[in-house]
C-alpha cells in the first residue's frame, strides 16, 4: 500500500496553508513531519485522512485518486496531543471500541485487543479506567486504540507534546519498536528535532506550508540543503554569522579574520553565510585550527549533564552547549571558538555549499 500527495496545496480564507506538496509514504515507514507551530504539519495530516480537501492537486492511495473521499472510507486511525479516551469505559474496552463499531466477533476483539496491550505494555491496566492511569499510561491507551484498528495509515500529531519529561522519555524510545511491530504507515509530526533524531525514518521539513526537504533523517539532519532547513532542524537554533572569503582569507562580521583553513579551503572568493549548531561551538583559547570569537556571557544554563551558554557578539546571540556542569557568569568575555571544518556554509542564495557531511562523501 502507498499514500500519495501530489502536488497538493490548501487555502483557507484566502490564506495558503499547504503549498505544492509532493509526498509519496510507503507500507511499513515512518515519515516524520518537523517543522515549528504553524508550519503545516497539521494540515498535511488532515489532507491525508481525508479531513480537508485540497484546494489544487490529488490524493491518492495505491495509485488511486480519493481526493475528497470521506475519512470513514478510509483506513485511518489518528492520534492527538490530548488524551482523548472514554473516561468511562476501561481501557480494555476503550482499546476495543473501534472493533465492536466494526462488527468483529468476540474472539477476535479478544485477541486483537490482548496483542494491542502486550505491544503497549498496557497489560496490569485493562480494568483500570483513564482517570486511574498516568498520563504516560492514557497516551498508550489512545495509541493502542488507533493500531487495534488495523488502519493502513497511522497519524500521530505530537502525541507527547503534553507529557512530562519523564513519560516523553520512555514514549520516546518505545515507539520505534511500536512502529515496527505494526508494519502500517505511520505519520509523526513533532517540532522537535531531537524526537525527529530518535524517530529515524524519512523526514519532512516543513516551513510555512512547504516541504522544504525530503529524505532520510539522519541525512537531512547532517546535510541540509538550504539554511532554512539548518534552522528548522537546529534546538537550541542555528548560530549563524557572515563571511567574506578574499585571497585565502576569511573576515567574518564583527572583524574576525583567519586564514581560509578547513572547509573555507573550499570555496570561491565572495560572500557567505556560516551556521553552526550549539554543540559545534566550542568555548577556550589557543585551540589550533580553531577561529575564536570574543563574545560576552549573556546567561548560563546548566541541566546536569550538559551546561548551555548564551554569549552575545556584536549584538548577535549564539548558544553554546558543554558536556558537564560549567558555571559562567553574566557579563564575563571569553572565546567562542568554531572549527572550520564543522560547519555549513550557505550561498548568497541560502543554499547548502560545503558541510561535515559533504566533506566525507556523505551528501
Amino acid at each position: 500500500m502507498s499514500v500519495t500527495l501530489d502536488h497538493v496545496t490548501r487555502t483557507v480564507d484566502g490564506l495558503p496553508t499547504i503549498r505544492d506538496v509532493s509526498l509519496t509514504l510507503e507500507k511499513g515507514t515512518l515519515a516524520v513531519l518537523l517543522g515549528p507551530t504553524l508550519s503545516g504539519k497539521t494540515s498535511i495530516m488532515r489532507l491525508l485522512a481525508g479531513l480537508d480537501k485540497p484546494t489544487t492537486g490529488r490524493v491518492l492511495v495505491h495509485g488511486k485518486d480519493v481526493t475528497g473521499i470521506d475519512v470513514r472510507r478510509r483506513s485511518v486511525a489518528m492520534v492527538y496531543q490530548q488524551f482523548i479516551n472514554y473516561p468511562s469505559l476501561t481501557v480494555y474496552e476503550n482499546i476495543a471500541s473501534p472493533l465492536r463499531v466494526q462488527g468483529k466477533p468476540r474472539e477476535e476483539i479478544e485477541k486483537r485487543v490482548r496483542e494491542a496491550a502486550r505491544l503497549l505494555r498496557l497489560e496490569p491496566f485493562l480494568n483500570r479506567t483513564p482517570l486511574q492511569l498516568s498520563g504516560g499510561q492514557q497516551q498508550r491507551t489512545a495509541i493502542a486504540r488507533a493500531l487495534v484498528k488495523g488502519a493502513d495509515l497511522v497519524l500521530l500529531d505530537e502525541p507527547l507534546a503534553n507529557l512530562d519529561y519523564k513519560l516523553r522519555e520512555e514514549l520516546r524510545a518505545e515507539l520505534p519498536r511500536i512502529f515496527e511491530a505494526s508494519g502500517a504507515i505511520f505519520v509523526y509530526a513533532t517540532t522537535e528535532p531531537s524526537e525527529a533524531l530518535l524517530l529515524g525514518g524519512r523526514t519532512v521539513c516543513m516551513w510555512e506550508g512547504k516541504a522544504l526537504q525530503i529524505g532520510e533523517t539522519p541525512k537531512v539532519y547532517r546535510h541540509p540543503e538550504t539554511l532554512r532547513v539548518a534552522q528548522v532542524f537546529s534546538d537550541p537554533p542555528l548560530n549563524v554569522v557572515g563571511i567574506e572569503k578574499r585571497n585565502g582569507s576569511v573576515r567574518y562580521a564583527g572583524g574576525v579574520e583567519a586564514p581560509a583553513s578547513g572547509l573555507y579551503a573550499r570555496l570561491s572568493d565572495g560572500t557567505y553565510r556560516v551556521g553552526f549548531r550549539a554543540h559545534q561551538l566550542e568555548i577556550g583559547k589557543g585551540i589550533p585550527g580553531r577561529h575564536a570569537f570574543p563574545a560576552t556571557v549573556s546567561v548560563t544554563e546548566i541541566t546536569g549533564s550538559e551546561s548551555f551558554v548564551h554569549l552575545t557578539r556584536d549584538s548577535v546571540n549564539w548558544v553554546a552547549v558543554l558536556h558537564g556542569v560549567h558555571k559562567f557568569e553574566p557579563g564575563q568575555t571569553l572565546d567562542a571558538v568554531l572549527d572550520p571544518d564543522n560547519i555549513f556554509v550557505f550561498d548568497g542564495a541560502d543554499r547548502l555549499v560545503a558541510s561535515p557531511a559533504s566533506r566525507w562523501g556523505d551528501a
